[in-house]
């Protein structure tokens, strides 16, 4: 195996995901998906999973703060664990600009239309991006499929070297609740082609982060339900459409998503309703 840290994490929760994979029968099947997403990590995989941990590691590293969720969410569960200790230094800058096509993609996608969070109950990060609000066809004029299954992959790479760095100080597995509000999503027209990489990342994502992905919640879907599952199932693996919901609530009367980060003004109504629906 590598040496690279990049490429064969030296951390204890990387292995274990694999070893409690309930996907797989048994253990030879585990082993053969380690080897697999090793070689995926070594090769096509290996600038953008250097990249990620590059990026998280200079994130933390800084002694400048931004306006980035992870910095907010430190000093939050320093709160709630009651401790006085140092809050970490977190500059999202470093994350968003090693992006794949970062020039391009952050002028489309901002904290307007995603965001990472975390839940005070279960430590467990929530992933929320807004469908409706993302100028797909813009983006996908400038960038390829290709580009943005890239784009999304290294988000998914970052969010889970984070959960693996929590689940070690915390001593629970960390896991991360997807949020996907559908408000304002056209149910004809827009980009196919941003659907297609959202479909072959979300596949390719379920193989190479196993025992990661908790409830998938599609959140405010209009009138039209049917004809959006329709749309929106199809694009998931099979793993993920068992853990797909459906629902109304949370996020509807959210204006900017930086109003449920740590210290927003709905904050504690979006945690509580996301904590009721993610784990039943």
């Amino acid at each position: 195996m590598s040496t690279d840290v990049c490429v064969c994490p030296n951390d204890d929760v990387f292995y274990l995901r694999y070893a409690l994979d309930d996907d797989k029968t048994n253990d030879d099947e585990r082993v053969d998906a380690l080897k697999s997403n090793i070689a995926w990590r070594s090769n096509e995989g290996r600038s953008i999973v250097t990249s990620a941990r590059t990026a998280i590691a200079r994130a933390r590293s800084s002694s400048s703060s931004s306006s980035g969720e992870e910095e907010e969410e430190e000093e939050e569960e320093d709160e709630e664990e009651g401790k006085t200790r140092e809050r970490k230094g977190w500059n999202n800058d470093h994350v968003r600009d090693a992006a794949p096509r970062s020039e391009i993609v952050s002028r489309y996608l901002t904290t307007e239309q995603c965001i990472t969070t975390s839940l005070p109950s279960t430590g467990d990060l929530v992933y929320c991006i807004r469908a409706g609000r993302i100028d797909d066809v813009g983006l996908m004029s400038e960038v390829s499929i290709d580009d943005m299954v890239e784009f999304f992959l290294y988000c998914k790479e970052v969010n889970s070297a984070v959960a693996d760095v929590r689940s070690l100080e915390s001593d629970v597995l960390v896991k991360l609740i997807t949020c996907n509000d559908l408000g304002g999503v056209k149910l004809v027209g827009g980009s196919p082609d941003l659907r297609r990489a959202l479909s072959v990342a979300s596949r390719k994502a379920n193989e190479l982060y196993p025992t990661f992905s908790g409830r998938t919640l599609m959140l405010n879907p209009p009138a039209l339900l049917g004809a959006l599952a329709r749309l929106f199932t199809p694009l998931f693996p099979r793993a993920v459409r068992d853990r797909l919901r459906f629902v109304s609530g949370p996020l509807g009367d959210v204006a900017d998503l930086r109003e449920i980060s740590a210290g927003g003004t709905k904050r504690e109504d979006f945690v509580t309703q996301v904590d009721a629906l993610a784990y039943d």
